[in-house]
């Protein structure tokens, strides 16, 4: 600086600063710090003014504009002994604090964070949004954050405000518990109970947080695509006709595979009756219930013939031979007459004798 510079800095009529895009902290330059006592201190709307005097924070001005004397600097006359009139110069950095709200800041996952899931088991979800920030206490925020710095812009803190919203969400999401499937319809809930949460940890920076969004809470790309899987089967309804449906197609395009011939045909025979099979294994337990109509008595009568014991001491089916046959007999071994064997009409499962020709229930033919 020259002589002129040096001139006007004894000199400075008015202190002033007007906003710079994401500039929190702007310090007035002015020639070897020194400012008129009587000058004009012009503090404009979402700013305030700090004076600091040899390192040692002197005074705040909120808006407005003030001129600068003992009667509004109490606390700096207090601080400095003065030689002079109070029109003399002195030294002190002048800071302007930057009150308006900064929005639009954005946070996410560097990292996925682990959590634990009713549905999913261990799960690894990403997150990100955005949130806003404004200086709540600009002393605070002198102390605690930028010190002395000529200028501090947003982005000087907001990978450091980033790692705080995140781990706080994460604990957020420990502790509430929500299934993943049901997080989406509780971002607003969630932002709020994490904008309140984090709030003490701003404020002992000097801050404010303003605002907290969730945008997105995601899964990883493979339990997104089992999750589809999943829907996907719902969406389908009856799996057994589906099932059908999906091997009829399989044979159709085997069959109509002209580039492959007979192997083609062949294949497809091959597929069709190995699902087949499949599918026979799957539907058995339905299989073994007897069905309503008119093969259910049948059924009823192979089943109780089946499971039908052999009569202990059955008497011999010969008139003239008393006999009576043990259990493991098959023959009456005084005569050689055949053991007598129940019988049951095929169509309503009525019992018959050994020789009836028509059963006496339903008039079946035996």
């Amino acid at each position: 600086m020259g002589f002129m510079d040096f001139i006007k800095g004894q000199f400075i009529e008015v202190i002033e600063w007007l906003d710079d895009k994401g500039v929190l902290v702007h310090r007035f330059e002015a020639y070897d710090n020194a400012i008129k006592m009587g000058a004009k201190l012009v503090v404009r709307e979402s700013q305030a003014a700090i004076f600091v005097n040899e390192g040692q924070l002197a005074d705040v001005f909120g808006p407005g504009t003030y001129t600068l004397s003992t009667q509004n600097m109490p606390v700096l006359t207090a601080l400095r002994s003065w030689k002079y009139s109070f029109n003399s110069p002195f030294k002190a950095d002048v800071f302007y604090v930057n009150t308006a709200n900064f929005t639009d800041l954005k946070w996410g996952t560097t990292n996925p964070v682990i959590m634990r899931d009713a549905d999913f088991g261990m799960v690894r979800i990403r997150g990100f949004g955005n949130y806003a920030i404004k200086v709540g206490d600009p002393a605070v925020f002198l102390r605690e954050i930028f010190g002395t710095k000529k200028e501090f812009t947003t982005d000087g803190i907001t990978g450091f405000l980033k790692t705080i919203i995140v781990s706080g969400l994460s604990d957020l999401l420990g502790e509430s518990k929500i299934p993943v499937a049901d997080l989406a319809s509780s971002y607003d809930e969630l932002s709020e109970q994490a904008a309140a949460r984090l709030q003490p940890k701003f404020e002992a920076m000097g801050l404010k947080l303003t605002s907290l969004t969730i945008e997105n809470i995601s899964l990883p790309e493979e339990v997104e695509k089992m999750i589809d899987r999943r829907s996907s089967m719902n969406a389908l309804g009856n799996m057994d006709t589906y099932m059908k449906f999906q091997t009829a197609e399989a044979i159709r395009d085997a069959a109509n595979n002209e580039g492959s011939g007979g192997a083609g045909l062949g294949a497809g025979m091959g597929a069709g009756m190995a699902i087949g099979q499949m599918m026979g294994q799957m539907f058995q337990p339905q299989q073994q219930q007897p069905a309503a109509g008119a093969g259910a008595p049948q059924q009823q009568a192979q089943q109780q013939q089946q499971t039908q014991p052999a009569a202990a001491g059955v008497a011999c089916s010969n008139a003239g031979c008393s006999h009576v046959l043990g259990p493991a007999e098959k023959f009456c071994a005084e005569c050689g007459t055949p053991r007598s064997q129940k019988r049951f009409c095929a169509q309503c499962g009525h019992e018959l004798s050994s020789s009836a020709k028509f059963c006496s229930d339903c008039g079946a033919k035996a």
